[in-house]
């Protein structure tokens, strides 16, 4: 049918394309082929829309990217769709246990429901002035911790001042958007709070707005309501041809209702402003009914916060953007694990057992324990008869990372397993063995894990290190389990099988030797090396199958540091195209275990790449700054902040507890003390304090032992390690010990 229309024929181009991968049971992932047709069907809807209408007010990513004279400008041409791949940057405020998240872009845009229309606040002047958040070139944006969780945008411009703040709210057991916006001008001005038909990731449909006769609330498309504290001295409403509203507030009568079949409609309240007198406007967007949680008291919006950070691990640190991200990366965390987990609140709103994995390590760390229990508890439930952990088809990772992370619950809470987890380990262990290639081939891939996509970002269809080291790390870890439990055969069987998977890798790497020109271990035993490289790492962090200090582990990081790294960050060549800050930092926890003190170099870069409210992007273009791929807020990113601040105090490794290896000279020279108190090891919950004095360095530290006493060094940089004794709690260190 194809080609009688004289189109290329797409089972020949199909035939083509496969022949850049190896031949695998599962060619593309089904799930997020699904997601990039729903994003770029989008993209084909804003290259109609956007283009040919650069006279409306936009997201500031259209604003910056359509803009030529701009460095964020992208040219169009051939582009079959035009989406936002220069400023992905949104945060998410909510509610702990409650799923929808209203996400802000970075000038101040809130859409209040996932994917929907947003809510966006101006300013006019009647001298012709007009302050448009969007259009501005800086911005003050900022996320407070202050009762509850909140984005604040604060714009100016020619005597125009704009104050947004915005909140999900509770009152009684209702949840609600709320935005308020305050207003100072130097002349008799209006603000505008308008509708708008688009998100920060481009169109989102409005095809009917409607103004109630009290003229205190806006319909929209029949069901969803925009309610102001107070009614508008104006209104305006205009459909796709009529124009955008911006254009239009003076030019006809006033409506109180438009219909819109392109469903391009706009809508503005206006309320008049008198010079150098502030007026404040507060909207309310109904969400929906919050469910009680199990501890609550009551229906307080402070209390409910209260309660989820209660217990949470505590850290202090001179450094104030350093404390920041880490408060606000706990709160990310305690937002995005309702009861799924999920690595972000818009474009990545759904689960994957590989995320997952991480992000309820950090949580696990930080004392979160009921949360991540409730996470886990779900994961039988995606494992298929056979005993495939399935998030996506063809990612054949996913049963190491549900092994490894249940047995860091085991670990981590004092060896506990329900019985349910058990017999999904048992089933994910078995799946994992008959899932390997036969030993006797004589390919390289003998005994690895089938061809599959892995982590997506790694390249084509291939056979993966990455898999067969999560592989061989749950066999392991399932077992212990399976040791404890009093199962030894299956015990024994399991980390036999495990031994297989590391044997195979070993011979892998021996095959191909001596055609690879580079040293390091590639992405997979066909492969030079190349930014795929980096899922090759994990066998150091966070699996310690190999010693810190084990050579190839190296080699291939130096790789990676000459050859991908763009501004201090780690840049990944595949799909993502940007920088990468959880992989960065996970290059820096090669780092740390390796006792390199180039990885603090890399923490600060991630430091320098986050957002003004705390955030991460996936990745990150490396001259605008802004996102470029996936969510505008990435968890996992946060997960791995998180689990760096916690490694640079204390650190496991194997039966020793590493402290203090991670704090900079520069947090020692301060005088100031710094501690951690109340994260989880495998030997009990732990605590540190470090107090830099002017000619000594003290660090106290307290566990609570599960068993026998845990081997304790203390590394602090430049000053050598010591080997502290059995019972000790107390150490000094003199500072002419400087090596």
């Amino acid at each position: 049918m194809a080609r009688s229309h004289g189109f290329l024929d797409p089972i020949w181009i199909q035939s083509r394309l496969h022949r850049f991968a190896q031949p695998s049971e599962v060619t593309e992932p089904i799930e997020l082929l699904r997601a990039g047709v729903r994003f770029h069907a989008r993209g084909l809807i804003n290259t109609r829309a956007i283009q040919h209408n650069l006279d409306w007010v936009w997201p500031f990513w259209v604003e910056r990217q359509f803009n030529p004279k701009d460095h964020s400008f992208i040219p169009r041409a051939f582009s079959v769709t035009h989406v936002n791949l220069t400023h992905r940057n949104w945060t998410a405020v909510g509610f702990p246990g409650y799923s929808d998240f209203p996400i802000i872009d970075p000038r101040g845009l809130v859409t209040p429901f996932w994917d929907g229309w947003s809510l966006d606040g101006w300013v006019m002047a009647q001298d012709g002035r007009s302050l448009v958040p969007s259009r501005l070139s800086t911005v003050t944006q900022r996320l407070s911790f202050e009762k509850g969780l909140k984005v604040i945008t604060e714009s100016k411009e020619k005597g125009l001042f704009l104050f947004t703040e915005a909140e999900v709210f509770l009152e009684g057991d209702f949840l609600d958007c709320r935005v308020r916006y305050q207003v100072q001008a130097d002349a008799r001005s209006r603000l505008v709070i308008s509708l708008r038909p688009y998100n920060p990731e481009g169109v989102s449909f409005i095809h009917e707005i409607l103004l109630e006769s009290d003229q205190q609330a806006w319909v929209i498309d029949g069901h969803q309501r925009v309610e102001f504290n107070l009614p508008p001295e104006g209104h305006q409403c205009s459909d796709y041809f009529t124009g955008d509203v911006f254009g239009e507030l003076d030019s006809f009568p006033s409506k109180s209702r438009v219909r819109c079949d392109v469903g391009m409609a706009t809508g503005a309240a206006i309320f008049n402003l008198e010079p150098h007198q502030t007026r404040e406007i507060t909207v309310r967007i109904p969400l929906g009914v919050y469910k009680s949680h199990p501890g609550r008291k009551n229906n307080s919006l402070y209390n409910v916060w209260e309660v989820a950070l209660q217990g949470c691990c505590q850290m202090q640190v001179p450094d104030k953007k350093f404390q920041f991200l880490f408060e606000a990366a706990l709160r990310t965390l305690i937002l995005h694990s309702p009861g799924d987990v999920f690595p972000g609140p818009y474009t990545y709103k759904r689960f994957w057992y590989r995320d997952a994995a991480f992000i309820l390590h950090a949580m696990l760390v930080v004392g979160l324990v009921d949360r991540a229990e409730g996470v886990l508890d779900r994961f039988p439930n995606r494992q298929t008869h056979a005993g495939y952990f399935l998030s996506q088809k063809g990612e054949w990772d996913s049963n190491g990372e549900a092994l490894w992370i249940f047995h860091r619950f085991f670990k981590l809470t004092g060896g506990y397993l329900k019985d349910s987890w058990v017999q999904s380990m048992v089933r994910g262990a078995k799946w994992l063995i008959r899932k390997r290639t036969s030993d006797g081939l004589k390919d390289p891939h003998a005994g690895l894990l089938p061809a599959g996509f892995s982590a997506e970002h790694l390249g084509p269809n291939d056979y993966y290190y990455w898999d067969n080291f999560w592989a061989s790390a749950g066999l392991n870890v399932a077992g212990e389990v399976m040791e404890w439990v009093g199962e030894k055969k299956e015990a024994h069987w399991f980390r036999e099988e495990a031994k297989f998977y590391m044997d195979a890798i070993e011979k892998g790497l021996e095959k191909t030797r001596s055609r690879r020109k580079r040293k390091g271990i590639p992405a997979s035993p066909y492969r030079r090396m190349d930014a795929g490289a980096i899922g090759s790492m994990v066998p150091s962090y966070p699996l310690q199958l190999w010693p810190g200090n084990d050579p190839r582990i190296l080699e291939t990081v130096e790789f990676l540091l000459e050859h991908c790294f763009v501004k201090g960050g780690f840049f990944q060549d595949m799909i993502h195209s940007g920088i990468n800050p959880y992989l960065t930092l996970h290059v820096a926890q090669v780092l740390l275990r390796a006792g390199d003190l180039r990885f603090f170099n890399l923490v600060q870069s991630v430091a320098d790449c986050a957002s003004p409210t705390g955030q991460w992007p996936e990745a990150i273009h490396p001259w605008t700054g802004g996102g470029c791929m996936g969510d505008g807020q990435h968890v996992w990113a946060s997960a791995e902040w998180v689990l760096m601040m916690r490694n640079c105090f204390v650190r496991e490794e194997q039966e020793r507890l590493i402290l203090g290896a991670g704090i900079p000279r520069q947090w020692l020279d301060q005088r100031v003390p710094i501690y951690l108190r109340k994260t989880l090891t495998s030997f009990g919950p732990f605590s540190i304090q470090i107090h830099p004095m002017e000619d000594k360095i003290q660090i106290d530290w307290e566990g609570v032992w599960k068993k026998e006493e845990p081997s304790i060094e203390v590394h602090l940089p430049g000053f050598g390690p010591v080997q502290c004794s059995v019972g000790e709690n107390h150490l000094e260190i003199k500072r002419e010990r400087v090596l």
